[in-house]
């Protein structure tokens, strides 16, 4: 008869805490009562009490670490639920690193969202990425459709959230009717909830409404304005990724003590450097041509029209390419125009696997952003950031006052051309091409502002603070004091 029993995920909290009610489940296993389970272990044993030296497991103890009693720190791991509709790589990168923290993180994200993901399909230790799918691809395009499609990843992501009982949801890219299910279920857990905010849908959305429909259109854009609002207000904390939001944020009545500016980065160790002819500059005969770039999503805000322009003006150059990787609606607009242009410099590719993206972004001489004028300040490209990790020039076609631009300007790797402006754009593309040595001055420049401001340790400490505001690193953190709420909803 044993002695003692053993969880092969090592030491955690002792039972008599179980027994006393301090701890209510077997968070570790996230699979029903940690008492019950010793019950029944002791039934088939035959023991007759429980050893005084079990303990129930905490999966993220890390070799020579001191318990969380001994430190005063986390009674448990804090069980994170990280939520990027998209699916985009720094995110995931944010997930992995709040896990190498001792966090129990589940990664979500919509698998029928079609778009460039990042490494989404693997699990790491005390990270599980997990997908959402729809019965059919979202489709972006169908507004009812797309409303339907919402609600339906609505429910599904929120049974998946109670199913996980976090402490804290991180949502990021949702569309709004998803967004307000997501953060209903957060709140009936009795858990915090963080509106990670990339853009500012409502207004954005109002605009396009507006601009489609009149004022008409500008009275139901007020609904998803009203709508963004109430769910801003009702999250624990908002991340913004520029204190240009700030302004419309405090207009729209929000507490500027919730607020956080973090801004967004790429996953640079993601993202090594690679030669220029590489294998898969190769495989699509693009060694010994001089290439612009275009990488990523491709959308009705990105002005697919000027990598048209671009290509007719290059076309008299036989060794420039102009190559597109991209997917959807915006693909399959540029993929009429070459063919009704006879645009043969136009090469057209579908999303790559993103092991390959180091390799992608290495083979353009030139690598291109676009952003049409009215996408104002909040809409900011991510690629713009992949860029960066790159090595390459870039050349950004987008508002000025967007953050795009601000980055760019920033780093000094790269041009920047106001949208809509053709002569300007072709002119920068063809200086770019001509200048192998100001292309590496370029290029050197933004890779050393990627490495200089892409540290996701640094990033991963200001997420921690805005996740867990409540440790200070001498006591438990508030998360505790709503473990009990969390029990009472999940019996």
């Amino acid at each position: 008869m044993p002695t003692d029993v053993k969880h092969p995920r090592g030491p955690g909290i002792p039972v008599e805490r179980l027994a006393a009610g301090g701890v209510r489940s077997c968070r570790p296993c996230n699979r029903g009562s940690a008492l019950a389970a010793l019950r029944r272990r002791r039934d088939r044993c035959g023991m007759s009490q429980v050893p005084s030296n079990f303990t129930v497991p905490s999966r993220h103890t890390r070799v020579g670490e001191k318990s969380s009693a001994a430190t005063g720190r986390r009674h448990r791991a804090l069980r994170v639920v990280v939520h990027d509709y998209v699916g985009h790589p720094f995110q995931v990168q944010l997930s992995r690193e709040l896990a190498r923290r001792g966090m129990d993180v589940l990664h979500l994200h919509c698998g029928s969202f079609r778009t460039g993901k990042g490494a989404v399909d693997a699990d790491d230790r005390g990270l599980r990425v997990e997908e959402i799918t729809l019965s059919r691809e979202f489709a972006r395009y169908s507004p009812a459709t797309r409303l339907r499609q919402e609600r339906e990843y609505g429910t599904k992501a929120s049974a998946r959230i109670r199913e996980f009982l976090p402490d804290v949801v991180l949502s990021a890219n949702t569309p709004l009717f998803a967004q307000k299910r997501l953060l209903s279920e957060t709140k009936r857990l009795g858990s915090r909830f963080v509106f990670w905010q990339q853009d500012i849908l409502g207004i954005g959305i109002r605009r396009v409404l507006e601009r489609r429909y009149g004022r008409l259109g500008a009275t139901v854009g007020n609904r998803f304005v009203a709508l963004e609002r109430s769910l801003l207000r009702a999250s624990d904390a908002v991340v913004v990724i520029s204190d240009g939001f700030l302004p419309t944020l405090e207009q729209l009545g929000i507490p500027t003590d919730r607020i956080h500016v973090i801004e967004n980065w790429a996953p640079i160790d993601e993202l090594p450097l690679r030669p220029r002819a590489n294998e898969w500059a190769r495989e699509q005969g693009l060694v010994g041509k001089r290439v612009v770039l275009y990488s990523g999503t491709l959308g009705l805000k990105h002005d697919p029209e000027a990598i048209v322009q671009l290509a007719r003006h290059l076309s008299r150059q036989d060794d420039v390419e102009v190559v597109v990787v991209s997917e959807g609606r915006g693909a399959d607009w540029l993929r009429r125009r070459r063919g009704e242009e006879k645009l043969l410099n136009l090469r057209l590719l579908p999303f790559q696997p993103y092991a390959e993206l180091p390799n992608v972004l290495a083979s353009g001489d030139v690598l291109l952003a676009l952003l049409e004028a009215d996408a104002g300040a909040f809409s900011v490209p991510s690629k713009v950031l992949s860029y960066l990790c790159a090595g390459r020039a870039l050349l950004a076609a987008v508002p000025s006052e967007n953050l795009a631009a601000e980055v760019v300007r920033r780093s000094g790797g790269g041009v920047l051309v106001e949208p809509g402006h053709e002569a300007g754009l072709v002119g920068q593309a063809t200086r770019l091409l001509a200048d192998a040595g100001l292309r590496e001055e370029l290029g050197r420049r933004a890779r050393g502002h990627a490495e200089a401001n892409f540290d996701v340790v640094g990033i991963g400490d200001r997420f921690e603070t805005v996740l867990d505001p409540g440790w200070n690193g001498e006591g438990p953190n508030e998360t505790s004091k709503r473990q009990e709420r969390r029990s009472e909803v999940r019996a």
